[in-house]
């Protein structure tokens, strides 16, 4: 995983197409309901707390009537929920702290000149407000929510100090948006299963009764190894981490 606001950043950018495309996975019939997945995902952001409240439980409920009697345990959340819920959590964490960021660092629109300067003066001075409120690389309060790829590219921007009606990033603002891009590039790739990752086991090594550790992630078939005698094991030997 990379370690640096700059490769975080990149990270969600490039993956977050491959978000969208897991979003949208077969994993139960009748999850999402019919249409194209844009919509639903425009629907699902469009529901309060409450009515996203209902619509799990109603869910649970359905699912509840067509399990199998004999079939013991709570069924596992389709994974588009999980994929759902870090998309609108990474895209929130990067929109808000563009937000913040650009409180700090982003300069007011130019001002009028006085009325003592000439007329053509003034009307250029004008054209020139114009482009600079109209600006592109300007981030916007008022408009419609950027999604994260946006956000994590301008916060990129910021980092790499692009030009821009902006004032360079301090240590503290550099530190905020690092924290952050990590936080959602360790998301991202946890909904995607694409970090590698560790977790110790509750049993003991069998050999010498030393601590097990499990790797895994990124796709592969989890091993677990000793961290005294060094034996490896790995497939149904493995037991839950602790």
């Amino acid at each position: 995983m990379p370690t640096t606001a700059t490769g975080n950043l990149f990270t969600v950018i490039r993956h977050w197409p491959d978000l969208t495309e897991a979003l949208g996975a077969k994993s139960a019939p009748t999850w999402p309901p019919a249409g194209r997945m844009s919509d639903f995902v425009r629907d699902l952001e469009q529901r309060d707390a409450e009515q996203l409240a209902t619509e799990r439980q109603r869910s649970a409920e359905l699912r509840a009537l067509e399990r199998d009697p004999g079939q013991i345990g709570e069924r596992p959340i389709p994974i588009r929920l999980t994929v759902h819920e870090t998309m609108t959590t990474v895209q929130g964490d990067l929109v808000e702290c563009a937000d913040q960021v650009a409180a700090a660092v982003q300069r007011h629109v130019i001002g009028q000149l006085p009325k003592g300067y000439p007329l053509t003066a003034r009307q250029r001075r004008e054209l020139e407000i114009m482009r600079d409120r109209r600006d592109p690389r300007r981030w916007s309060w008022t408009k419609t929510r950027p999604d994260a790829p946006y956000a994590a590219l301008w916060l990129l921007a910021r980092v790499q100090g692009a030009p821009g009606p902006f004032r360079p990033l301090d240590v503290r603002q550099l530190d905020q948006v690092s924290a952050v891009a990590r936080q959602a590039a360790r998301m991202v790739e946890a909904a995607l299963d694409l970090g590698e990752g560790r977790a110790y086991l509750a049993r003991p090594c069998p050999l010498c009764g030393g601590r097990l550790a499990m790797y895994g992630g990124a796709g592969a078939v989890p091993v677990a190894r000793c961290g005294t005698c060094g034996h490896v094991w790995g497939g149904s030997k493995l037991t839950a981490p602790a």
